[in-house]
């Protein structure tokens, strides 16, 4: 996962508001076109600028003069082996790598070059002529191998900036299966089989195990990564087909039959989400000084009081609203964190803290960094300077310090006492001559 660990945080053309835009759209064959218009002009309807081409088109590229020509890649060739022109994995990665989204539905076929890009991302395809089974959660117009499974709308990730609603029908799925890494946290479970289901060619007799058996079974994974680029992979094709879209649904087991499935409904929020329209924030504004005060100082002092601000921002469509939350934390650091408290909401996505500066001078920092899932990464930091109470500043007197002031001062008077009794006592005569 080369891309992953590269902390991009410059801003080119692929910055927060890439909503919308020019998108290349990488087919098998043309008549995906077709079999999946609904999809297609969903996003063109949404701003989308689509640009059809074959995934072997021999003048592919995704950049020119060094500038990308899309914001956003949609890769729904499943049997691909090598993509043509100047195109390759590597220069997918690379375009994830300055920001760019990608969008990619495989297949029971899915070709090597969606395996190794899938590997690039974290995540591992069944091999070919794999497909995820369910004997307990499939359509009644399934091809007797049970591979065309119905997904319960509970099995979605519990973000609704990613999926919506959950409350939505059951959902058709026919396709492979997917493994991912579960400690890496930047990779996100969007939907996951049922625990009857596992991923297996069911054209070939028992020999081992599944690829994936249960609950690990990944329908469709996300990958957020530290640049907050987005990359949606769905093991299956079908997902995003017209006919998924307009199907009536019915389990044969004793299931409810519904009139329409909700693939339309979840893979229109699963675009918005992985082309930025939804779940984008940003930090428009930061403040920060003593109380009192309006400005922040050139150094702080020790043990002041300070009022720390910060103004975040969400998008909404095209245009930027303030967001709010009741989870928003600041880290005061130095090397580790000397304060850490939840800052308050005080209106149009404002939010404040307030703090005494820690008895320990240095460099320190205002520290904002806000993870959620489904959400980009918000990271803020200001750096500031804390510097040691001068010599005007310290108190006259140390109440710790009255004990030995008092004993100094007894001293003095019992001195003062003795001395003048000493110098001035006289011995009576008459005593002295008996």
């Amino acid at each position: 996962m080369r891309f992953i660990n590269k902390l991009l945080c410059f801003v080119t053309i692929f910055g927060v508001t890439n909503a919308g835009g020019p998108t290349l759209v990488l087919l098998d064959n043309l008549a995906i076109k077709e079999t999946h218009s609904i999809f297609f002009k969903i996003l063109q309807d949404s701003g989308y600028t689509l640009t059809f081409k074959l995934a072997d088109d021999a003048n592919l590229q995704l950049s020119k003069y060094g500038e990308y020509l899309y914001h956003h890649l949609i890769i729904f060739a499943p049997s691909v082996e090598e993509f043509g022109g100047i195109l390759n994995v590597e220069a997918i990665t690379d375009f994830i790598d300055g920001g760019g989204n990608v969008l990619v539905a495989g297949s029971s076929q899915s070709g090597h070059a969606l395996h190794e890009l899938a590997s690039e991302c974290g995540f591992e395809i069944d091999e070919e002529g794999s497909a995820v089974i369910d004997h307990l959660n499939y359509d009644v117009s399934d091809n007797g191998y049970h591979t065309k499974i119905v997904a319960d709308s509970v099995n979605l990730i519990d973000a609704s900036a990613i999926v919506g609603s959950k409350n939505v029908p059951p959902l058709l799925y026919q396709g492979t299966g997917l493994i991912a890494d579960i400690e890496n946290p930047l990779i996100l479970h969007l939907l996951t089989a049922s625990s009857s289901a596992y991923s297996y060619n069911p054209q070939t007799p028992i020999k081992e195990y599944p690829h994936a058996v249960g609950k690990n079974t990944l329908l469709i994974a996300a990958l957020q990564a530290r640049n907050n680029a987005r990359v949606v992979f769905s093991g299956s094709l079908y997902f995003f087909s017209d006919e998924a879209f307009s199907s009536s649904i019915q389990k044969v087991q004793g299931g409810q039959k519904y009139e329409k499935s909700g693939n339309e409904a979840v893979a229109t929020m699963i675009a918005r989400w992985v082309f930025k329209e939804n779940g984008v924030i940003r930090v428009s504004a930061v403040h920060h000084h003593r109380v009192g005060e309006s400005a922040p100082p050139a150094a702080y002092t020790i043990m002041d009081d300070v009022i720390y601000s910060i103004e975040i921002q969400k998008l909404a469509r095209d245009k930027w609203i303030p967001y709010e939350t009741n989870d928003l934390q600041l880290e005061f650091v130095r090397i580790d964190p000397f304060v850490r408290m939840t800052m308050k909401p005080v209106g149009d996505g404002r939010y404040e803290a307030r703090f005494k500066i820690p008895d320990v001078y240095g460099v320190y920092q205002f520290k904002v960094d806000y993870t959620r899932i489904g959400l980009t990464h918000l990271y803020s930091t200001t750096q500031v300077s804390v510097r040691p109470l001068q010599h005007t500043q310290y108190e006259r007197f140390i109440a710790s310090a009255f004990p030995y002031y008092i004993s100094a001062f007894s001293m003095m008077g019992g001195v003062f006492l003795f001395s003048l009794v000493f110098l001035h006592y006289k011995e009576d005569t008459k005593l002295k001559a008996e």
